[in-house]
């Protein structure tokens, strides 16, 4: 934007005359240098204004955007190369941050402070557009088959880096069929969530798991953990593929009920004398 363009000028402008030399030489240089930060400023697009008039005075005081998720999808390709094309094509309107062949390799596509489209029409919690608050990780998998032991070590290592820079909190890195649980099923029943737990990087209980209160509200749970419970069905079906790791019965049961009062309780105990469920976070 031209307000972090003229703010950058200004610093550069100042190195400028701190560095060119004196003279009649460095006064050509100086000049020549300055003119080049102008035209610079010039070319950065201006900043975006509401549709009603305002009175624009730029402020330093700004930084960049931080993403707050990561979602997490396979590509549902049988090759990498396949990935790519989709992920790239102009016509395709789909892209993600990175892309992880089931080699290992890691592809960026997309600069992470700008909006990549990848989960489309979502919800998590609050959040109704996780496209422009969330990193989004492709990994080349058909769907049905176990993801590459190495493949997931290029993951962890980009989650490593990520979760170093921005702080992400540990229970919001998810699944795309967790966000759109009515469209998308990925990144599908074969992803090792239960790893990427053990290493900080989502929510996830060990048995033996805690019993469920009689009056314990399962929807409401559903909610707390942050799905969209408006299909309720669909919930469900993300929330067993997510954390049960399998999707029959499609209703909730006593064992889930379990689950879910595990994860809602981040396993505290209820007093200092129970000890709590093993609960990943």
């Amino acid at each position: 934007m031209i307000q972090t363009a003229l703010t950058h000028g200004r610093k550069l402008a100042t190195r400028i005359w701190d560095f060119s030399g004196g003279g009649a030489q460095g006064s050509m240089r100086r000049a020549w240098l300055g003119g080049l930060v102008i035209l610079l400023a010039a070319c950065a697009p201006a900043p975006l204004r509401p549709g009603i008039p305002t009175l624009w005075r730029a402020s330093p005081n700004f930084g960049e955007r931080r993403p707050n998720f990561v979602v997490l999808h396979h590509t549902d390709d049988d090759s990498t190369e396949q990935a790519l094309r989709a992920l790239t094509a102009p016509y395709g309107k789909t892209s993600a941050h990175y892309l992880i062949g089931n080699d290992g390799a890691l592809y960026q596509l997309v600069d992470e402070r700008s909006r990549a489209w990848h989960a489309g029409l979502s919800k998590w919690g609050a959040d109704t557009d996780l496209n422009s608050s969330s990193i989004g990780i492709e990994l080349q998998n058909n769907g049905r088959e176990p993801f590459p032991e190495v493949q997931i070590s290029s993951l962890l290592a980009l989650l490593d880096d990520i979760e170093r820079r921005y702080g992400i909190p540990s229970e919001n890195f998810l699944g795309h069929s967790d966000v759109a649980p009515t469209r998308k099923v990925d990144p599908g029943p074969y992803f090792p969530w239960r790893i990427l737990a053990q290493r900080g990087y989502g929510l996830w209980c060990e048995p033996p798991l805690p019993d469920a209160p009689a009056a314990f509200d399962a929807i409401a749970a559903l909610q707390v953990v942050g799905y969209d419970v408006s299909d309720l069905a669909a919930a469900t079906r993300a929330f067993k593929l997510h954390f049960a790791q399998d999707q029959a019965p499609p209703e909730l049961t006593d064992s889930d009920k379990s689950l879910l009062y595990c994860l809602t309780r981040h396993g505290r105990p209820d007093s200092a004398d129970e000890k709590p469920a093993r609960c990943s976070e």
